[in-house]
Protein backbone atom coordinates (compact mmCIF):
# COMPACT_ATOMS: atom_id res chain seq x y z
CA UNK A 1 0.00 0.00 0.00
CA UNK A 2 1.28 3.90 -0.80
CA UNK A 3 0.44 6.58 0.83
CA UNK A 4 0.63 9.89 -1.26
CA UNK A 5 0.01 13.17 0.69
CA UNK A 6 -1.74 16.11 -0.87
CA UNK A 7 0.67 19.30 -1.55
CA UNK A 8 -1.32 21.48 1.39
CA UNK A 9 -0.91 20.22 4.77
CA UNK A 10 -2.89 22.11 6.26
CA UNK A 11 -6.73 22.12 4.62
CA UNK A 12 -9.04 24.73 4.52
CA UNK A 13 -11.17 23.63 7.42
CA UNK A 14 -14.32 20.79 7.96
CA UNK A 15 -13.95 17.47 8.61
CA UNK A 16 -12.14 15.45 5.95
CA UNK A 17 -14.65 13.32 4.23
CA UNK A 18 -13.05 9.53 2.83
CA UNK A 19 -13.99 9.30 -1.14
CA UNK A 20 -14.51 5.41 -1.97
CA UNK A 21 -12.87 5.96 -6.31
CA UNK A 22 -11.99 2.14 -6.62
CA UNK A 23 -10.22 2.79 -9.91
CA UNK A 24 -9.72 5.97 -11.42
CA UNK A 25 -9.23 6.83 -15.09
CA UNK A 26 -6.87 8.51 -16.88
CA UNK A 27 -8.66 11.48 -19.18
CA UNK A 28 -7.06 12.98 -22.38
CA UNK A 29 -9.04 15.87 -24.03
CA UNK A 30 -8.51 17.66 -27.07
CA UNK A 31 -10.54 21.44 -26.82
CA UNK A 32 -10.02 24.17 -29.51
CA UNK A 33 -7.79 27.43 -28.51
CA UNK A 34 -7.99 29.83 -30.96
CA UNK A 35 -7.87 27.90 -33.57
CA UNK A 36 -4.62 25.49 -32.56
CA UNK A 37 -5.72 21.99 -30.06
CA UNK A 38 -5.01 22.46 -26.99
CA UNK A 39 -4.65 19.09 -24.99
CA UNK A 40 -5.58 18.26 -21.15
CA UNK A 41 -4.39 15.34 -19.56
CA UNK A 42 -6.00 14.72 -15.83
CA UNK A 43 -7.10 12.24 -13.22
CA UNK A 44 -11.09 11.32 -13.88
CA UNK A 45 -13.49 9.21 -12.93
CA UNK A 46 -16.94 9.72 -10.57
CA UNK A 47 -15.26 9.61 -7.08
CA UNK A 48 -11.92 11.75 -8.83
CA UNK A 49 -14.33 14.34 -9.89
CA UNK A 50 -16.44 14.79 -6.59
CA UNK A 51 -13.04 15.22 -4.99
CA UNK A 52 -12.23 18.51 -6.83
CA UNK A 53 -15.87 20.16 -5.93
CA UNK A 54 -14.97 18.89 -2.17
CA UNK A 55 -11.46 20.38 -2.47
CA UNK A 56 -12.65 23.59 -3.84
CA UNK A 57 -15.32 24.38 -1.11
CA UNK A 58 -12.14 23.80 1.74
CA UNK A 59 -13.30 20.22 2.71
CA UNK A 60 -10.38 18.02 2.84
CA UNK A 61 -10.62 14.11 1.16
CA UNK A 62 -9.46 11.02 1.59
CA UNK A 63 -9.27 9.29 -1.54
CA UNK A 64 -9.02 5.48 -1.62
CA UNK A 65 -7.88 4.23 -5.19
CA UNK A 66 -6.33 1.50 -6.94
CA UNK A 67 -3.49 2.14 -8.98
CA UNK A 68 -1.55 -0.30 -11.89
CA UNK A 69 -0.42 -0.46 -15.10
CA UNK A 70 1.37 2.57 -17.26
CA UNK A 71 -2.25 4.40 -16.67
CA UNK A 72 -2.08 4.27 -12.82
CA UNK A 73 1.34 4.99 -12.82
CA UNK A 74 0.53 8.54 -14.55
CA UNK A 75 -2.37 8.91 -12.18
CA UNK A 76 -0.51 8.43 -9.76
CA UNK A 77 1.23 11.75 -10.40
CA UNK A 78 -1.95 13.24 -11.57
CA UNK A 79 -3.89 12.43 -8.27
CA UNK A 80 -2.59 14.96 -5.57
CA UNK A 81 -4.37 18.02 -5.45
CA UNK A 82 -4.75 20.87 -2.60
CA UNK A 83 -6.73 19.40 0.27
CA UNK A 84 -6.73 16.07 -1.11
CA UNK A 85 -4.64 13.20 0.58
CA UNK A 86 -4.53 10.48 -2.02
CA UNK A 87 -4.11 6.45 -0.52
CA UNK A 88 -3.53 4.20 -2.80
CA UNK A 89 -3.66 0.19 -3.32
CA UNK A 90 -1.13 -1.18 -5.97
CA UNK A 91 -2.33 -3.59 -8.09
CA UNK A 92 -1.86 -5.55 -10.98
CA UNK A 93 -4.83 -4.46 -13.37
CA UNK A 94 -4.81 -1.61 -14.67
CA UNK A 95 -6.62 2.05 -14.63
CA UNK A 96 -8.99 2.58 -17.76
CA UNK A 97 -7.99 5.70 -20.21
CA UNK A 98 -10.23 7.82 -22.62
CA UNK A 99 -9.32 10.57 -25.20
CA UNK A 100 -12.03 12.84 -26.36
CA UNK A 101 -12.04 15.79 -28.49
CA UNK A 102 -14.57 18.56 -28.06
CA UNK A 103 -13.35 20.93 -30.88
CA UNK A 104 -16.41 20.65 -32.21
CA UNK A 105 -18.34 21.81 -29.19
CA UNK A 106 -19.33 17.76 -28.82
CA UNK A 107 -17.85 15.57 -26.66
CA UNK A 108 -16.60 12.83 -29.79
CA UNK A 109 -14.84 9.44 -28.46
CA UNK A 110 -11.81 9.06 -29.77
CA UNK A 111 -10.17 5.86 -28.25
CA UNK A 112 -11.76 4.79 -24.89
CA UNK A 113 -9.65 1.75 -22.55
CA UNK A 114 -11.94 -0.01 -19.88
CA UNK A 115 -9.92 -0.53 -16.62
CA UNK A 116 -8.91 -4.17 -15.49
CA UNK A 117 -10.64 -6.05 -12.72
CA UNK A 118 -9.16 -6.49 -9.78
CA UNK A 119 -8.42 -9.48 -8.06
CA UNK A 120 -9.09 -11.21 -4.87
CA UNK A 121 -6.30 -10.35 -2.78
CA UNK A 122 -6.51 -6.43 -3.91
CA UNK A 123 -10.08 -6.01 -3.33
CA UNK A 124 -9.29 -7.02 0.48
CA UNK A 125 -6.47 -4.59 0.49
CA UNK A 126 -9.14 -1.97 -1.00
CA UNK A 127 -11.40 -3.33 1.31
CA UNK A 128 -9.10 -2.53 4.50
CA UNK A 129 -7.50 0.98 3.36
CA UNK A 130 -11.18 2.64 3.25
CA UNK A 131 -12.54 0.66 6.37
CA UNK A 132 -9.69 2.39 7.87
CA UNK A 133 -9.80 5.26 6.35
CA UNK A 134 -13.33 5.68 7.25
CA UNK A 135 -13.62 4.78 10.79
CA UNK A 136 -11.13 7.53 11.16
CA UNK A 137 -13.06 10.54 9.47
CA UNK A 138 -16.50 9.38 10.23
CA UNK A 139 -18.22 10.08 6.28
CA UNK A 140 -17.30 8.27 3.36
CA UNK A 141 -18.48 8.91 0.13
CA UNK A 142 -19.03 5.38 -2.01
CA UNK A 143 -18.95 6.80 -5.81
CA UNK A 144 -19.06 3.46 -8.94
CA UNK A 145 -16.05 2.68 -11.30
CA UNK A 146 -16.14 3.52 -14.96
CA UNK A 147 -16.63 0.22 -15.76
CA UNK A 148 -19.33 -2.56 -14.39
CA UNK A 149 -17.05 -5.37 -13.81
CA UNK A 150 -13.94 -4.68 -12.21
CA UNK A 151 -14.98 -5.18 -8.78
CA UNK A 152 -18.35 -6.95 -7.46
CA UNK A 153 -21.22 -5.19 -6.05
CA UNK A 154 -20.91 -7.21 -2.95
CA UNK A 155 -18.32 -5.53 -1.96
CA UNK A 156 -20.22 -1.72 -1.46
CA UNK A 157 -22.71 -3.62 0.70
CA UNK A 158 -19.80 -4.59 2.96
CA UNK A 159 -18.35 -1.47 3.46
CA UNK A 160 -21.79 0.04 3.70
CA UNK A 161 -22.49 -2.29 6.89
CA UNK A 162 -19.56 -2.50 8.27
CA UNK A 163 -19.03 0.90 8.41
CA UNK A 164 -22.61 2.44 9.00
CA UNK A 165 -22.47 -0.15 11.82
CA UNK A 166 -19.42 1.21 13.43
CA UNK A 167 -20.80 4.64 13.55
CA UNK A 168 -19.47 5.99 10.22
CA UNK A 169 -21.68 8.44 7.94
CA UNK A 170 -22.14 7.04 4.13
CA UNK A 171 -23.67 8.40 0.89
CA UNK A 172 -23.46 6.96 -1.88
CA UNK A 173 -23.97 8.38 -5.71
CA UNK A 174 -25.01 4.72 -6.95
CA UNK A 175 -27.06 2.57 -9.52
CA UNK A 176 -27.93 -0.78 -10.28
CA UNK A 177 -26.38 -3.27 -8.61
CA UNK A 178 -24.16 -1.59 -6.54
CA UNK A 179 -27.20 0.61 -5.22
CA UNK A 180 -29.00 -2.42 -4.08
CA UNK A 181 -25.89 -3.70 -2.34
CA UNK A 182 -25.29 -0.12 -0.17
CA UNK A 183 -29.15 -0.21 0.69
CA UNK A 184 -28.75 -3.28 2.69
CA UNK A 185 -26.08 -1.14 4.79
CA UNK A 186 -29.01 1.44 5.52
CA UNK A 187 -26.91 4.68 4.43
CA UNK A 188 -27.42 8.07 5.52
CA UNK A 189 -27.74 9.41 1.65
CA UNK A 190 -28.22 7.99 -1.23
CA UNK A 191 -28.11 10.13 -4.20
CA UNK A 192 -30.10 8.58 -7.69
CA UNK A 193 -30.89 10.51 -11.08
CA UNK A 194 -34.38 9.35 -12.42
CA UNK A 195 -32.99 8.44 -15.49
CA UNK A 196 -31.53 5.98 -13.21
CA UNK A 197 -34.09 4.74 -11.39
CA UNK A 198 -36.25 4.28 -14.56
CA UNK A 199 -33.26 1.89 -15.56
CA UNK A 200 -33.22 -0.15 -12.61
CA UNK A 201 -36.99 -0.34 -12.90
CA UNK A 202 -37.58 1.11 -9.29
CA UNK A 203 -40.11 4.02 -11.36
CA UNK A 204 -42.28 3.64 -13.49
CA UNK A 205 -42.19 6.77 -15.38
CA UNK A 206 -40.24 10.09 -15.12
CA UNK A 207 -43.39 11.63 -12.81
CA UNK A 208 -42.72 12.87 -10.15
CA UNK A 209 -45.55 10.69 -8.10
CA UNK A 210 -43.24 7.69 -9.70
CA UNK A 211 -40.03 8.84 -8.66
CA UNK A 212 -41.60 10.22 -4.87
CA UNK A 213 -42.92 6.38 -4.55
CA UNK A 214 -39.42 4.97 -5.41
CA UNK A 215 -37.76 7.16 -2.63
CA UNK A 216 -40.26 5.64 -0.10
CA UNK A 217 -39.38 2.42 -1.11
CA UNK A 218 -35.87 3.14 -1.05
CA UNK A 219 -36.41 4.36 2.55
CA UNK A 220 -38.09 1.56 3.33
CA UNK A 221 -35.01 -0.19 2.59
CA UNK A 222 -32.99 1.49 4.84
CA UNK A 223 -31.79 4.76 3.28
CA UNK A 224 -32.02 8.18 5.79
CA UNK A 225 -31.54 11.13 3.27
CA UNK A 226 -32.78 10.28 -0.69
CA UNK A 227 -32.23 12.76 -3.35
CA UNK A 228 -33.21 12.64 -6.78
CA UNK A 229 -31.58 14.34 -10.04
CA UNK A 230 -33.85 15.35 -13.20
CA UNK A 231 -32.48 16.35 -16.31
CA UNK A 232 -33.57 19.90 -18.13
CA UNK A 233 -35.56 22.19 -15.27
CA UNK A 234 -37.03 19.35 -13.56
CA UNK A 235 -36.52 20.46 -9.70
CA UNK A 236 -34.67 17.97 -7.97
CA UNK A 237 -36.59 15.99 -4.90
CA UNK A 238 -35.11 14.61 -1.84
CA UNK A 239 -36.75 13.24 0.92
CA UNK A 240 -34.37 14.81 3.99
CA UNK A 241 -34.95 11.95 7.02
CA UNK A 242 -37.02 14.09 9.27
CA UNK A 243 -39.92 13.03 11.44
CA UNK A 244 -42.31 12.22 8.76
CA UNK A 245 -40.58 9.91 6.78
CA UNK A 246 -43.37 10.84 3.70
CA UNK A 247 -41.94 14.71 3.51
CA UNK A 248 -40.75 15.64 0.13
CA UNK A 249 -39.36 18.94 -1.09
CA UNK A 250 -38.32 20.03 -4.72
CA UNK A 251 -35.06 22.09 -4.94
CA UNK A 252 -35.82 24.59 -7.65
CA UNK A 253 -32.04 25.75 -9.17
CA UNK A 254 -30.62 28.59 -10.47
CA UNK A 255 -31.11 28.78 -14.66
CA UNK A 256 -28.19 29.12 -16.74
CA UNK A 257 -27.25 28.05 -20.20
CA UNK A 258 -25.37 24.94 -20.09
CA UNK A 259 -21.34 24.56 -21.45
CA UNK A 260 -21.55 20.70 -20.60
CA UNK A 261 -24.20 18.84 -18.39
CA UNK A 262 -22.06 15.84 -17.89
CA UNK A 263 -21.16 15.83 -14.10
CA UNK A 264 -23.81 17.78 -12.66
CA UNK A 265 -25.25 14.76 -10.53
CA UNK A 266 -21.53 13.89 -9.09
CA UNK A 267 -20.99 17.67 -8.32
CA UNK A 268 -24.45 17.96 -6.49
CA UNK A 269 -23.79 14.93 -4.33
CA UNK A 270 -20.32 16.49 -3.45
CA UNK A 271 -21.64 19.78 -2.79
CA UNK A 272 -24.27 18.10 -0.18
CA UNK A 273 -21.78 15.77 1.62
CA UNK A 274 -18.95 18.15 1.74
CA UNK A 275 -22.03 21.03 3.19
CA UNK A 276 -22.72 18.38 5.79
CA UNK A 277 -19.45 17.47 6.73
CA UNK A 278 -18.98 21.62 7.41
CA UNK A 279 -21.88 21.16 9.84
CA UNK A 280 -24.23 23.14 7.51
CA UNK A 281 -27.63 22.35 8.65
CA UNK A 282 -29.01 19.98 6.18
CA UNK A 283 -31.82 21.86 4.45
CA UNK A 284 -28.76 24.47 3.84
CA UNK A 285 -26.59 21.48 2.55
CA UNK A 286 -29.19 20.96 -0.44
CA UNK A 287 -28.84 24.08 -1.57
CA UNK A 288 -25.39 23.66 -1.42
CA UNK A 289 -25.34 20.66 -3.78
CA UNK A 290 -27.72 22.56 -6.28
CA UNK A 291 -25.50 25.50 -6.88
CA UNK A 292 -22.71 22.67 -7.47
CA UNK A 293 -24.69 21.02 -10.08
CA UNK A 294 -25.71 23.88 -11.31
CA UNK A 295 -21.95 25.42 -11.58
CA UNK A 296 -20.75 22.16 -13.26
CA UNK A 297 -23.25 22.71 -15.71
CA UNK A 298 -21.57 26.29 -16.91
CA UNK A 299 -18.01 25.12 -16.70
CA UNK A 300 -16.32 22.79 -18.93
CA UNK A 301 -14.17 20.99 -16.22
CA UNK A 302 -15.94 18.13 -14.33
CA UNK A 303 -16.30 18.43 -10.62
CA UNK A 304 -15.20 22.22 -10.89
CA UNK A 305 -16.43 25.33 -9.44
CA UNK A 306 -15.48 27.99 -7.01
CA UNK A 307 -16.46 28.28 -3.50
CA UNK A 308 -17.40 31.88 -3.52
CA UNK A 309 -19.73 31.54 -6.80
CA UNK A 310 -21.55 28.27 -4.96
CA UNK A 311 -22.54 30.32 -1.94
CA UNK A 312 -23.76 33.40 -4.07
CA UNK A 313 -26.08 30.72 -6.23
CA UNK A 314 -26.86 28.90 -3.35
CA UNK A 315 -28.68 31.87 -1.69
CA UNK A 316 -31.11 31.40 -5.68
CA UNK A 317 -31.81 27.86 -4.99
CA UNK A 318 -35.34 27.22 -3.52
CA UNK A 319 -36.64 24.37 -1.25
CA UNK A 320 -40.22 23.84 -0.88
CA UNK A 321 -42.39 21.38 -0.27
CA UNK A 322 -43.71 18.83 -3.00
CA UNK A 323 -47.25 18.77 -3.28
Amino acid sequence: MTDRESRDDKPDGGSAVVIFAPLPVLTVTVENRSGDADIHVHAGGQGVWQSRMMSSLGVPVVLCSALGGETGDVLGHLLPAQNVTVQTVPVSARNGAYVHDRRSGDRDVIAEAAGSPLDRHELDSLYELTLTEGLTHGRVLLSGPQEDDVLPADLYRRLSTDLGANGCKVAADLSGARLEAVLAGGPDLIKVSHEELLDDGRAKSEDAKDLVAAMRSMRKEGANIIVVSRAGDAPALAMLGEDDDSAVVEITMPTLEPADSKGAGDSMTAGIVAALASGRPLRQAMQIGAACGALNVVRHGLGTGGARAVETLAERVELRPWK
